[in-house]
């Protein structure tokens, strides 16, 4: 019994990442965009570390019922996805007659890749653009592009998303990954700043980091069969 009590608490800590991705909703829908990214902030937190969790408590086959990686998906869906996509309606970043379409039209498009089962490469690579809108969303609510610029990059995005193209996954990377791991760590140090300082107003530094980290993100792919 405390052996599958342990694997439920653990799939609880997994499913507390929905009621945090549902404070970020509410802060989205209100307009509060840094709020809404500290709450998305812990929802990655949480999804960073429950797999680990997961196997040390060999959920699995102490806990057979609960679906993990279900789980997983619903609340990514909701933290990547819905949420930032409802604070880009929000944030006028789009022209107003297209940004409702636009929105919707994103997240049938990242429904269906949720639901690919080649999302992922076999070396841990994610298989075209991994529908991490709000990362998107918050380099956007960062730059604050024009509405043209902006409705532009989000259409070639979700394209990207079905295009043959690979992008990092920058925890579980296993070639260039003591450098990707640094990489990771320098942009969530400037993303927390960058919140802390109410995102378009953050300093000149800050955006130099951020736009730094995203082109190492951007080139990688480049050198993934380099030895």
């Amino acid at each position: 019994m405390p052996a599958r009590l342990s694997g439920f608490l653990v799939h609880c800590f997994t499913a507390c990442g929905a009621a945090v991705g549902l404070a970020a909703l509410f802060a989205a829908t209100e307009g509060r965009f840094s709020a809404m990214f500290a709450w998305l902030g812990l929802a990655f937190v949480i999804d960073a570390v429950d797999g680990t969790l997961a196997r040390r408590f060999k959920v699995k086959e102490r806990v057979p019922h609960i679906d993990g990686v279900v789980l997983d998906l619903v609340v990514d869906f909701l933290t990547y996805v819905v949420v930032p996509l409802t604070a880009l309606w929000r944030s006028g970043l789009l022209a107003p007659p297209l940004a409702i379409f636009v929105c919707c039209v994103v997240c049938a498009a990242s429904a269906l890749y949720f639901a690919d089962r080649r999302m992922k490469t076999p070396d841990l690579w994610f298989r075209g653009f991994p529908a991490v809108w709000n990362v998107l969303v918050f380099y956007m609510l960062v730059l604050r592009p024009a509405p043209l610029v902006a409705t532009a990059i989000v259409i070639a995005a979700a394209c990207l998303m079905f295009a043959p193209v690979v992008f990092v996954h920058p925890l579980r990377v296993v070639r260039w990954r003591p450098v990707t791991l640094t990489a990771t760590g320098v942009w969530s140090a400037a993303a927390i700043a960058a919140v802390d300082q109410d995102l378009s107003e953050a300093n000149s530094l800050i955006k130099t980091v951020l736009i730094g980290t995203a082109l190492y993100f951007l080139i990688l792919p480049l050198f993934r069969n380099v030895p």
